[in-house]
């Protein structure tokens, strides 16, 4: 008889970037202590059902909904080796568990990143952290991307060095989590060499995203301990400069200032309402969606705006037979948007002046 405990340490949890150590974590402290002990044979869907029950009654749905898609997959392992007769959450269906999974729709407004520009002074934020949230306007990058971005000319010009020097970064951002891409000030290109989408993508940089990357460049810091004096390759280094900084701890700090002071956080920030804007929480991913919703303002289309964002063709006719990128139109519609922004934050400035 194999017992849950056992048989979910030996299950394997391929395609993650983590190998399963989010999963293990999680029925450590949900699953485990409930079923654990219980053959899998013997396994009910009660028994499986009152796990999930308890993450909703605790307002966890979230949570509720990725236990019952670990537990299925889990099951469905062994039900192929053929140590159970059926999957007893073959049925269950997320809609009736956690419910159904909502889209974030928040797009900060024109008149919110005015209001950001003038609310970003006080919240007391590290220059590259203030950098990071107009970089992502700018390029629509996700913020995994944002941070393994590596300085172009740090590389060597030896085709066969550069290669190898590539494969260890890569190694690097992987490790971290993040997307290796190659930021070419010279070119005004930032190369993804591969994506989320399983493809590569090319942001052109407008004047407006090159100005943040240059002040980016200079606060370059040397590796420490290194006698030749060679500089951090990372455009966000960690603390230690020898890798990117985690993708968690920027996502922790909009956070934290959007708290409100009677939920701060002990050993956080007391700035806990420096980012708060009048259209609610928002997050890095949402100056993505609001990236893409200016550029629409603006009069470029879906085809363009979807190319910029680095989505794939959704029609699969259109996915086959067209292989144009719209380089150029990107080019345009990426100049356009560091235009309007810049315009937004000029506006900040003069009215902050007036005022």
């Amino acid at each position: 008889m194999v017992g849950v405990a056992g048989f979910e340490l030996a299950t394997p949890c391929t395609g993650r970037k983590d190998g399963g150590q989010y999963v293990f974590e999680q029925f450590g402290r949900h699953v485990l202590p409930t079923i654990g002990e219980i053959a899998l044979e013997n396994l009910r869907k009660t028994e499986l059902l009152s796990v999930l029950d308890a993450q909703v009654s605790a307002g966890k749905l979230r949570t509720a909904n990725v236990l019952l898609a670990d537990l299925k997959q889990m099951l469905d392992f062994a039900l192929e080796r053929e140590l159970i007769v059926a999957n007893p959450l073959a049925t269950v269906k997320k809609g009736k568990v956690g419910g159904p999974a909502v889209e974030r729709e928040r797009a900060l407004s024109e008149d919110e990143i005015k209001k950001l520009a003038t609310q970003l002074p006080s919240a007391k934020l590290h220059l590259r952290a203030e950098t990071a949230i107009w970089l992502i306007l700018a390029t629509a990058v996700r913020v995994g991307e944002l941070m393994g971005a590596v300085w172009g000319d740090e590389l060597p010009t030896d085709a066969r060095k550069r290669t190898a020097r590539l494969d260890d970064l890569s190694k690097q951002a992987e490790a971290a989590g993040v997307k290796l891409g190659v930021v070419d000030l010279g070119s005004r290109q930032w190369f993804l060499p591969q994506t989320k989408n399983q493809r590569d993508h090319t942001v052109h940089l407008s004047d407006f995203a090159l100005g943040r990357l240059r002040t980016l460049a200079e606060m370059r810091e040397t590796l420490p301990g290194d006698d030749d004096g060679a500089m951090s390759p990372w455009v966000f280094p960690a603390t230690d400069a020898r890798n990117p900084v985690c993708v968690k701890s920027f996502g922790k700090q909009l956070a934290d200032r959007q708290r409100g002071t009677e939920q701060r956080l002990k050993n956080r920030t007391k700035a806990t309402t420096t980012l708060a804007l009048p259209g609610g929480k928002w997050t890095a991913h949402d100056l993505r969606r609001t990236a893409a919703t200016i550029m629409a303002r603006l009069g470029f289309g879906t085809d363009v705006i979807n190319e910029c964002l680095n989505h794939m063709q959704q029609d699969r006719r259109a996915k086959v037979y067209i292989r144009d990128r719209r380089e150029d139109a990107q080019a345009r519609a990426f100049d356009a948007l560091g235009e309007r922004l810049g315009m937004l934050l000029g506006s900040a400035e003069d009215s902050g002046s007036q005022a």
